[in-house]
Formats: C-alpha cells, structure tokens, sequence
C-alpha cells in the first residue's frame, strides 16, 4: 500500500512527535508498504536548520526504507505564538502542494500542530484518497489550557468548528490515549471511527544498561541521585515549579536534578535558576537522539511533570515509555490516565502535581531500597507492554482498513 504521512516534526528532530512518526512509518517499510514522509528541514526547537539540510522549496532522502520529502516553511524558535502560527501555517501550504505530486492510496495526518491536519484534509479531497487524522492532543483544547490565547474569543470558536469539520471528514482517527476517544465521543464524533494506538517505546534504543559513568565525570555529577527530566521546557510542564522544589531540597540527600531540552520557556526557567541560585540544578540543551539512552543512563529517577489542569488527566506523556524501557523509576506529576499505566504497572510513583510537600515526600519513598527495586521491575512489565514494534502494526491495520 501507498501511504503518504504529513508531520512537521521527524528525525533527526528527537521530539516525541518526531520520534512516534518515524518508528512507525519504519516498520510499515519493513513490512513491504511504500510510504512517503512530508516534512519539513529540522529545526525544532531551536529554529535553526540542523546542519547537512537547508530550508528548501523541495530536498528528498532515504531513511531506513522511508522517501522523506521535506518543504519549505517560515522557521522561527519554538516560542512566540503569532511566529510560530506563521511557521504552521507555511508548512500548511507547502506540504499540501508537495502531497499533490505524490502518488498514495492512503494519506495521514497528525495533530498537533492543527494546520498539518487541515493540509491532511485538503490533500485528501483534492486526491480523491482517504485520510487518517492522528491526534496526539486535544487542539485548539490545549491552548486555552496554557493560556497561549483568552478562551472562547473568535479565533477559538473558529478552530473548533475546523476540528469538527476534521473529524467528520476523516475516514478514521488515530488518538494516543482512551480518554482522548472518551472526549472526541462526548463532542458527537462517531465512535466506530476512533481507534486508540498508545505511545510506547524502541526497544532497539531503549534498554536497561549500566550508568555512563564517562558523561557523570564530564557533568561533575559524581556521588549524585540525579533526578532527570528530558524533554520539551514547554507551557504545558511547569518546570517552574520544579526549579523551586529543587531549591527547597539544597543540600538534601545528594539530590541533583538535571533538566535537558529547549523550548518555549527555556529562557525564563534559566533566569530563574540564576535568581533563585539553584546550586543543585544543570540545565542542558537538547542532544541528539542517538545521545538519548546515554543520558537517561545516569539517572537515579525519571521526573514527568505537567500543569494541575483538568485537559492533562487525558494525556500519557511518551517519557513514560522510553524510561521504563530502560528501567529508570518515574516520579510522576501528571493524574488520570497516565498516573493509571504507572501504578498499575507499579513503575514509579505519582505525586499531585504542583504539590511541592507531596512532591518531595513521594521522592524520598521513591528512593528507598525496596520501593526502588520494585518499580525496576514494574518498568520492565510497562516496556514490554508497549513494544513500539506491535504498536507500529496496530496503527498499520488501521491504515489498511480503508481499502475495505
């Protein structure tokens, strides 16, 4: 089958997003299916263009059996609303015109951002072809949650009635979580439609392996319980509220927590860290993604946070998976249904988020021998569960039913 995939976000980008599209349309070319990536050159989140690429009208490539076609856009940093709508839009209007000139049986488009799946949706229609919505967030929903825009003025109304109309016109949509498909059914979307393929992890990248002791010498982290996050600094995390914690735990435990990525509020969160004078925080910049699984190595504990928000009780953050799959606890600020998966499997532990109290004392049980060494194993029983590859195939059976 001819697949065509629309996504702003691929490798070499190491997002969730980038990461998600990539290990799926692999095993669909593994599988013997012709697939067709649009993108666009990396950028993300920094919006400078990785070296080896240009932002071109047009540059293709081969990456592990997949045809990446990647487009020109308007490229800004990953901050900014009204540039960064700038930036959607653009990839909007090109990659549409680009999937014009690609020959497909199938075409899918994710979302967020929202405009990839309108280019989805057009190009669908223009092509006379099915197309799949994949919905990773619940948009323009998570926007008003984050407070990016006032809630309920024109521009949300008008989003909304696109998100509809996106849902009706999909032959089938793909969400990453049962309590997305809840919602899309409460709204009026018709449920035998809506199919659930969670995020889960590579397991060819993502194993249990000792500490890298090389990178704890170079970060001068020796002797530390290195509490990690490793991700987006994005609206939605409030890592604001974890600098703080960190400065109310100075000089406890040997606790060290170490903050890697970029994003839209990596500045202020680096201003803070110099106002508070956190003396037991490092922030890096992003890595590669080859780079990944060596600094997850090094940590003790796994931190995954979001805002206190009603909308984030329907999420599962991707760092779930790929820290279980090497076997490093999760300390959790996130409820619903994420805070389900890593109690159920026992993996870690959740705290309330924005809780600073609940938050501490949920680390201090975390890190005790037993409790430790149980959530080790509870990571493996999670990782297994969520195997990428059968993940990959689900969403593949999906796809081929819009040949029936």
């Amino acid at each position: 089958m001819r697949i065509l995939f629309l996504s702003d976000n691929f490798p070499p980008e190491v997002n969730a997003p980038a990461s998600r599209t990539f290990d799926h349309c692999r095993e669909w070319a593994r599988a013997g299916h012709d697939v067709t990536v649009i993108t666009c050159a990396p950028n993300f989140p920094q919006g400078k263009v990785y070296d080896g690429y240009r932002n071109r009208l047009w540059q293709e490539e081969q990456m592990d059996g997949i045809r990446v076609i990647r487009v020109w856009t308007y490229i800004v940093p990953n901050k900014g609303f009204f540039k960064r709508t700038l930036d959607y839009i653009s990839f909007s209007i090109t990659g549409f015109l680009a999937g014009l000139f690609v020959k497909t049986d199938v075409v899918v488009a994710t979302s967020p951002q929202f405009f990839c799946a309108l280019a989805g949706r057009t190009l669908s229609f223009w092509k006379r072809k099915p197309w799949i919505m994949e919905v990773r967030d619940l948009w323009p929903e998570s926007i008003k949650t984050v407070g990016v825009v006032q809630k309920d003025n024109l521009f949300i109304r008008y989003f909304e009635w696109q998100e509809m109309r996106c849902y009706r016109a999909a032959s089938r949509i793909v969400v990453v979580t049962d309590s997305f498909r809840r919602r899309l059914i409460e709204k009026g979307v018709e449920a035998a439609k809506i199919h659930v393929v969670k995020n889960g992890v590579n397991k060819d990248l993502f194993t249990p392996r000792p500490k890298d002791q090389a990178l704890i010498n170079e970060l001068g982290l020796q002797g530390k319980r290195i509490i990690g996050y490793i991700g987006t600094h994005g609206l939605a995390h409030k890592l604001d509220f974890i600098l703080r914690s960190a400065k109310a735990m100075e000089g406890k435990n040997n606790y060290h927590f170490l903050f890697i990525g970029n994003g839209a509020t990596k500045d202020d969160l680096l201003r803070l860290k110099q106002e508070l004078n956190c003396t037991n925080v490092t922030m890096l910049d992003s890595v590669p993604k080859q780079e990944v699984s060596r600094y997850i190595s090094i940590l003790d504990v796994c931190l995954i946070n979001l805002r206190k928000s009603p909308l984030f009780t329907t999420v599962i953050p991707s760092k779930i998976f790929e820290n279980a799959g090497m076997q490093i606890p999760i300390l959790m600020g996130v409820e619903g249904e994420a805070q389900e998966i890593v109690e159920s499997y026992g993996a870690g532990l959740c705290f309330e988020p924005e809780n600073a109290e609940d938050f501490s004392n949920k680390l201090e049980q975390l890190l005790q021998p037993e409790t430790y060494a149980s959530c080790k194993q509870g990571c493996a029983r999670l990782a297994a569960d969520f195997d990428r590859k059968v993940l990959a195939g689900k969403m593949l059976e999906v796809i081929l039913s819009t040949k029936d």
